[in-house]
């Protein structure tokens, strides 16, 4: 046995605890020293990471330059930009109506999916999603900072108090529609209730457009970029209202097209002679006037005059955020994307406004620019706007979220030609799809009613031939999806419903024999 003496006793327990004081004083120090340079690069790769401009239209149909859906329209910014990326000419949104279409697209989901069909509820008010991550989220999350403008969502324009994760990080310009009004509507009493947004016209009368709310979301976008912080990469969002309804412009606009029938479309009235009459149950009765109405109250020439001046004025608020983009410096390292959220009929298959699954409401503008991108090319392959989450995600190397239902675009940004076997499909409540491939547009209606397009050679779908092409129908059925869910809890608003074969419009039912409604 060994014995020690206090003395040394005590000396060994001091240096003991020396020791162990200063291993952990090291670690600490190595801790700090690991965490410093995580840090640091992580903020190298976001401030590598390229930004994204995220530019929204309203209501905006194939009526683009570049798309060649009016032969009269001026877009200049816009086909610019189309020139120096890629643009899809055969993209579709996922819904005919604001919400379902927006939601969609925000959240990777589509409204069969999610069963918001109608312009209300809120996806956050549904338990079931309530925590989706978000595109803006997903790229708050990974280190961008995240800005809106405007019309992004369809009713949401600043943060809920209540709302831990936000939307975005920085709220600007909430604008509105038809902002400023007139004193009174332009137009004569519209059916269907007279509803406020109906109307369209020269306004206002001073040709000032910085009046505008579109002018202002434009405005607040620039001022955004102006200021924008070093260092980090950002997502801005710019979303205007125009053209959706009330559609004013001031006279500078409306003096870029004639004041006679030469800007109306094609509009034969025996267009839905060979449709189902299950077609018009997914737009029975709205405050879009139909086109019977539109004729004996003078007002074709004045809406489509109308809708093509409020598509040049908003090219223009185009134009001037994307000057601001360059001026900044941020072209070069900025994904630019640009679409619709669903398109519009001015009087085609005898009604205005959405709410169909033909190319009017379908067909959207969808162009993306810069780095990744390949300039210049134009895809006629299906796409859908519930391919920008994975398709931006993709460009900006950001992690993969597998809920999302799109399927990203990116092998197309750089080749055109490059294979994608799924169509794209609409949905406009439960049961409604249209199909789209390069060569048909095929339409099932929640009561087993059909119709087939061969929309290579039939660009206006005025021939149904789904009597005709059974092995083409067969073909195209597979495509149905799978899930197709009804309406969730607080659904309101241009919501269809079909239960025991009894369709009905806005909780009233639809009788068997009840008459289109035209103008009640």
């Amino acid at each position: 046995m060994f014995l020690f003496s206090r003395e040394v006793v005590g000396t060994t327990s001091r240096l003991l605890y020396f020791k162990s004081d200063y291993i952990v004083l090291l670690m600490k120090q190595i801790f700090l020293l690991l965490s410093t340079v995580l840090w640091l690069s992580l903020s190298s790769l976001s401030a590598h990471k390229p930004n994204v401009l995220f530019l929204a239209m309203d209501d905006q149909n194939d009526w683009i330059g570049c798309m060649g859906g009016h032969p009269l329209v001026k877009t200049p910014n816009i086909d610019a930009l189309a020139a120096r990326g890629t643009l899809f000419t055969n993209a579709h949104t996922q819904s005919p109506l604001c919400n379902p279409a927006r939601t969609s697209l925000m959240v990777g989901l589509r409204p069969s999916t999610t069963g918001i069909h109608g312009l209300a509820p809120w996806f956050r008010d549904v338990r079931q999603w309530a925590d989706l991550v978000s595109l803006p989220q997903h790229f708050a999350n990974n280190g961008y900072q995240t800005y809106s403008n405007g019309k992004i969502y369809h009713s949401l324009r600043h943060q809920p108090a209540d709302m831990d994760d936000p939307e975005f990080q920085h709220w600007g310009a909430i604008g509105g529609f038809g902002i400023p009004k007139p004193p009174k509507k332009l137009i004569p009493p519209t059916p269907f209730g007279d509803h406020a947004l109906m109307d369209w016209g020269v306004w206002p009368l001073d040709n000032d457009d910085t009046t505008k709310s579109d002018w202002e979301v434009a405005s607040k976008a620039i001022e955004m970029l102006d200021n924008m912080p070093k260092g980090k990469p950002f997502f801005l969002t710019a979303g205007f209202y125009l053209p959706h309804v009330p559609c004013y412009a001031t006279q500078k606009w409306f003096d870029l097209y004639p004041d006679d029938a030469s800007i109306l479309p094609k509009m034969p009235k025996n267009d839905r002679d060979d449709v189902p009459f299950s077609s018009w149950w997914t737009h029975w009765s709205l405050p879009e006037p139909r086109q019977k109405w539109i004729e004996e109250n003078d007002q074709d020439i004045n809406l489509v005059r109308s809708y093509l001046a409020s598509t040049s004025f908003i090219d223009n608020q185009i134009g001037r955020v994307l000057e601001a983009l360059d001026r900044n410096g941020f072209t070069d390292n900025t994904i630019i994307v640009l679409w619709s959220d669903h398109g519009y009929h001015l009087g085609e298959k005898l009604i205005t406004g959405k709410n169909t699954l033909w190319a009017r409401s379908t067909r959207v503008p969808l162009i993306f620019a810069g780095p990744g991108v390949k300039g210049g090319q134009k895809c006629n392959l299906p796409a859908e706007l519930l391919d920008m989450y994975p398709t931006l995600a993709d460009l900006c190397d950001l992690p993969e979220l597998k809920h999302l239902e799109g399927i990203s675009l990116v092998p197309q940004l750089t080749n055109a030609n490059a294979s994608r076997k799924r169509p794209a499909i609409t949905s406009h409540n439960q049961g409604n799809f249209s199909i789209v491939s390069e060569k048909w547009r095929y339409i099932h209606y929640v009561d087993g009613a059909e119709e087939l397009y061969d929309i290579e050679n039939d660009y206006d779908e005025w021939t149904n031939l789904a009597s005709q092409k059974p092995d083409v129908l067969k073909k195209m059925r597979k495509w149905l999806p799978k899930i197709d869910n009804g309406p969730v809890e607080g659904s309101s608003h241009r919501v269809l419903t079909y239960y025991h074969g009894v369709p009905v419009w806005e909780g009233k039912i639809i009788g068997e024999n009840d008459p289109v409604p035209h103008d009640d």
